[in-house]
């Protein structure tokens, strides 16, 4: 994945997950069955049948995937599975979602992994089931309503704070400010380094350097973010940054990505499968990411 696409680190390692109050849509493990795996050790690939769909899921992913079954694309998944008439068996790996297609898909372990660009060329995508993207994170009592890159109050505000790896890091650079706030966001992982190794600013942490006034403006991936957003008790606004984002040299700069679910480039049966439960269940994926508060454009 490219930098100037939407980050394949998309979200923190080691994050607390959000506690949410059980709410209707968010599978229960009595609904989906969960295969999990031991500290560093694949899990045991379940059988393969025709009654169920094996999902590929991150146990390091909050708050997109969660064990309990409340992440974002946990719910999504339990709603294409439900419109299939398939049960949900998700198959938990202890490792980031960037790791899902290389250790979960093609070893045959699971066979579909939710939540990728629909671009992603290590597999077969379906159709998108939603769009969204970067935003701009600030306090709501703040006159600091940044709708776009060009703000000249970039330049001079506090800290920033945004995902390594991301497009908001490359505008970071972009702008001529990476530099003051390099140090600042090492510190949110520790000063460990992502250069080798797979390091991410935890989602949550993001929010909540805003709502404490740590840092003026955050820049983060909208799904990974809207949920602490909205549970924030400081009231915080989030404004999606414009797709026609460009370098200062004129490159252009993405910031909005369909989200699709990816299967085994063998399987164009699934996909197909896959594809006509998103039409059926599209209302369901809307009443989720607006349970997240996730913002949403038109799909390309």
């Amino acid at each position: 994945m490219p930098l100037i696409g939407r980050s394949i680190l998309r979200a923190a390692t080691c994050a607390a997950a959000l506690a949410l109050a059980t709410v209707p849509g968010i599978a229960q493990e009595s609904e989906a069955q969960a295969i999990q795996s031991d500290q560093g050790k694949a899990p045991a690939a379940p059988p393969a049948d025709s009654a169920s769909l094996r999902i590929c899921a991150s146990a390091k992913q909050p708050p997109l995937s969660m064990r309990d079954g409340s992440g974002l694309e946990n719910r999504i998944a339990t709603a294409v599975a439900d419109a299939m008439g398939k049960k949900p068996v998700f198959v938990w790996l202890d490792k980031p979602a960037i790791y899902l297609v290389r250790d979960g898909l093609e070893k045959k372990i699971c066979d579909v992994v939710v939540g990728l660009d629909s671009d992603d060329p290590r597999v077969l995508t379906t159709k998108p089931y939603y769009r969204s993207g970067y935003v701009f994170i600030t306090r709501a009592d703040k006159d600091l309503d940044v709708k776009s890159w060009s703000d000249p109050r970039l330049k001079s505000i506090d800290h920033m704070v945004v995902p390594f790896g991301s497009p908001g890091e490359a505008m970071l650079k972009d702008i001529g400010r990476y530099e003051e706030d390099m140090a600042y966001l090492y510190s949110l992982v520790n000063f460990r380094s992502p250069r080798n190794q797979y390091t991410q600013i935890d989602p949550a942490r993001i929010v909540s350097e805003v709502a404490n006034d740590k840092a003026d403006v955050g820049v983060a991936f909208a799904p990974d973010v809207a949920r602490y957003v909205k549970a924030s008790t400081v009231p915080l606004r989030i404004t999606l940054v414009p797709n026609d984002t460009v370098s200062s040299d004129g490159r252009p700069m993405p910031q909005m990505f369909d989200q699709a679910m990816g299967v085994r480039k063998d399987d164009p049966a699934l996909k197909g499968a896959l594809d006509a439960a998103i039409t059926k269940a599209k209302p369901e994926i809307a009443a989720i990411l607006k349970q997240d508060g996730v913002p949403v454009a038109a799909t390309n």
